[in-house]
């Protein structure tokens, strides 16, 4: 299956299908131009990475590694510096394609890194985790961490080819699905509700292993990706904006924990998405029942619907001090996705941040 995201000259292509790391030369020769092609992935992929080298060699083309540690902390400064000098080293070229193998932290780096390296060099998505294949891997961006907070420097730079195969989800522990998987749930979250209900069918299943299940997914959420994407890239129409619901509080929940395997970014964000729709029930935005039926759901696959399932003991007053580093920050005002019901996200940018901090302290521990 092959999903077009579509920007112009810039545009490329998202291929799904299981069993296509072993087959992921196909795509790659020509992107190739009889050079090396240099792998960055982590320790934790050595299985894949292998898959990978031995269709690209059987293919011809010569293969180079770079192999970073696992973990939020690879998207640092110091992680950063290294790779780009490990890439310079191995002397690629603005015309190189660098194999970004990985989870979401792989993808960011990577991206990141190519698209400052030589001012711009091309780079190529094989995301091995269910939240980078259904969302982080397409779109363009890229970034690390800082000290107040996360994604806070980076660039927009898109990929020039996606490809993701489903059995890599085989390996991966069942905690990352989960965390993937409220990535997936986000989507009917926006703006398709039918989507949701499929979801509340068919979770369960999914995470317990079923193929078909989980191409399906992957396939739904590249294409509502791929849709929004194309139609506003880099977030200025607002229309991107949605693909944040959650992200807002759950980015305020991961920097109280270091940004650490406490909370993995999908907990956070599915903690998130309760809380969103939690502010929304409160200030009459959105039915309580709404709100009860997305936390349930998420208690239901073992993700946290809340301060007290994710672990966070902090004051309402000490999470809004952390979401004044969000990005998206202008003028002081800070936009929310909020909703008026499953299904009908929106930006609401009129949102008093000391309201939000009394919210967050009503909330149990």
């Amino acid at each position: 299956m092959k999903i077009d995201v579509k920007l112009g000259d810039r545009s490329y292509p998202v291929v799904i299908e299981a069993g296509l790391l072993a087959n992921a030369a196909h795509w790659l020769v020509p992107l190739a131009r009889g050079r090396t092609m240099v792998i960055v992935t982590d320790s934790n992929l050595r299985h894949h990475r292998h898959v990978l080298e031995r269709g690209l060699t059987a293919a011809g083309v010569a293969t180079a590694l770079i192999e970073l540690p696992p973990g939020e902390g690879t998207k640092s400064w110091a992680m950063l510096e290294k790779l780009t000098d490990d890439l310079l080293d191995l002397g690629v070229e603005r015309g190189d394609h660098v194999i970004a193998l990985g989870g979401g932290v792989i993808g960011d780096l990577v991206g990141f890194a190519c698209s400052i390296l030589k001012r711009g060099c091309q780079f190529v998505q094989i995301p091995t985790s269910l939240l980078a294949q259904v969302d982080s891997s397409v779109g363009g961006k890229t970034a690390i961490n800082a000290r107040a907070g996360k994604n806070l420097i980076g660039a927009f730079h898109q990929p020039a080819l996606v490809l993701i195969d489903p059995e890599t989800l085989a390996t991966l522990p069942v905690r990352e699905l989960r965390a993937g998987y409220a990535e997936v749930v986000k989507y009917g979250l926006i703006d398709d509700p039918a989507f949701f209900d499929w979801c509340e069918n068919h979770g369960a299943a999914l995470i317990a292993g079923d193929i078909d299940l989980r191409t399906q997914a992957i396939a739904h959420s590249i294409a509502a990706k791929a849709r929004i994407v194309a139609e506003d890239e880099r977030e200025t129409t607002g229309k991107r904006a949605l693909l944040n619901l959650g992200h807002t509080f759950g980015h305020a929940l991961e920097a109280e924990t270091g940004f650490s395997d406490r909370l993995l970014h999908g907990e956070g964000v599915a903690a998130g998405m309760a809380l969103a729709f939690g502010y929304s029930a409160a200030r009459s935005r959105c039915s309580a029942e709404d709100s009860a039926r997305v936390a349930a759901h998420l208690r239901s696959i073992g993700l946290p619907d809340g301060l007290s399932a994710a672990g966070i003991a902090a004051s309402g007053a000490t999470l809004v001090d952390h979401m004044r580093h969000d990005k998206k920050m202008a003028a002081g005002t800070l936009p929310f996705l909020l909703a008026r019901g499953i299904g009908q996200t929106y930006v609401d940018s009129a949102v008093d941040l000391a309201d939000v901090a009394g919210f967050l302290d009503a909330q149990p521990r």
